[in-house]
């Protein structure tokens, strides 16, 4: 019975397996751009949020199409809202995965995605492409939750929680570890609080991997 048990878990499993290899084999394609820039999307968001939930003000949110973005903001708790990037956009990816793959809420789940980045563009963002973007995804996004069945807003939040779950590790190492001398959050940190650029980047990268790990081994257990 064990035996059994386990077998129906792994078989549960294989679908979120098969999605997390069309993301791999597809990450070097245009294909994935438009997820890559959401997941920067939920990288200034987290920055965004940390600034708000710490006594801050935030004034304008960016994206570019090159995968770039940064935050403007007054006050905060500075070494809350520079950690609150990479990780927090890792937490929003496997919150979504994992509310897919565990609910049948997905179509509020998206819903409320799509407002959030509505909101987020009408509030703090002022560039074109930036503002394009947002409202471009968020109406996306109402649209799938208004007109779409369960199954395929279910597989669209589990793609964009492994989207994200593959592309922060990634980033962190990139920008912290082989390319430390970038302007990047883990050297902002480095300046402001000590500790080479290279040992934040590991730290972080350490933290996702753990992270991710356990949302993967949620997973086999549902």
């Amino acid at each position: 019975m064990p035996e059994q048990t386990l077998s129906t878990r792994a078989k549960r499993l294989w679908p979120a397996l098969a999605l997390l290899a069309g993301v791999v084999a597809l990450w070097q394609t245009p294909i994935l751009l438009p997820l890559k820039i959401l997941t920067v999307f939920f990288h200034e968001f987290s920055h965004l949020a940390a600034v708000l939930l710490t006594g801050g003000s935030p004034e304008s949110l960016s994206l570019t199409p090159h995968q770039g973005g940064a935050v403007l903001s007054r006050g905060g708790n500075r070494f809350l809202v520079l950690s609150a990037g990479y990780l927090g956009s890792l937490l929003i990816g496997i919150a979504l995965f994992r509310a897919a793959r565990a609910s049948k809420a997905d179509r509020w789940i998206m819903g409320a995605l799509g407002a959030v980045l509505l909101a987020v563009a009408a509030l703090y963002v002022r560039e074109v492409f930036a503002l394009a973007f947002c409202a471009g995804t968020g109406a996306a996004m109402l649209a799938a939750a208004r007109f779409l069945p369960h199954g395929p807003n279910d597989v669209a939040l589990q793609v964009i929680g492994l989207t994200s779950m593959v592309y922060v590790p990634l980033d962190i190492f990139s920008d912290t570890i082989s390319r430390a001398h970038l302007n990047s959050d883990a050297r902002m940190l480095s300046t402001e609080f000590g500790l080479p650029t290279a040992v934040w980047g590991a730290l972080w990268l350490a933290l996702s991997l753990a992270a991710i790990a356990y949302a993967l081994r949620a997973t086999l257990r549902d």
